[in-house]
């Protein structure tokens, strides 16, 4: 098991230190973490907000007002689902060594990007790229 890395309140990655260091990986591990975090208390959240909004709805327009509220809370938590599974592989990414590094170049990727988003898995200039050749492959 690994010793705990101090890491103060105020910590932010800077480019003056070497990239990954301990203290970037455990910031960023961190951050990952409480993301994940608040997006499952938003979960439980929902789910009890749901058993709660169970009920019969005698006039057609309400219901299916409700009930297309639920279907967009339903797709949010989807996407979140999904979120939570690219956070677990940034998770591993760091426990691997890999995280910070582009999985196409395998140039690191910018702290600024990371700290935005951080489970990116490409660098910008390599996401514009494949983005750009999605957009073209899209269009056939």
């Amino acid at each position: 098991m690994k010793a705990e890395i101090f890491l103060p309140d105020d910590y932010r990655p800077a480019e003056d230190e070497p990239f990954m260091n301990e203290r970037q990986l455990e910031y960023f591990r961190r951050k990952l973490l409480a993301w994940k975090a608040e997006i499952l208390a938003e979960s439980m959240q929902t789910i009890e907000g749901m058993k709660d909004s169970t009920r019969n709805i005698p006039d057609l327009a309400d219901r299916a007002s409700e009930e297309t509220d639920r279907a967009i809370e339903l797709r949010t938590r989807d996407r979140q689902r999904k979120l939570i599974a690219k956070i677990d592989a940034a998770l591993r990414r760091i426990e691997d060594g890999e995280y910070g590094y582009c999985e196409i170049t395998g140039e690191p990727i910018s702290l600024k990007r990371l700290d935005a988003r951080p489970i990116a898995t490409m660098t910008l200039e390599a996401q514009e790229r494949h983005e750009r050749r999605e957009k073209v492959h899209r269009d056939d």
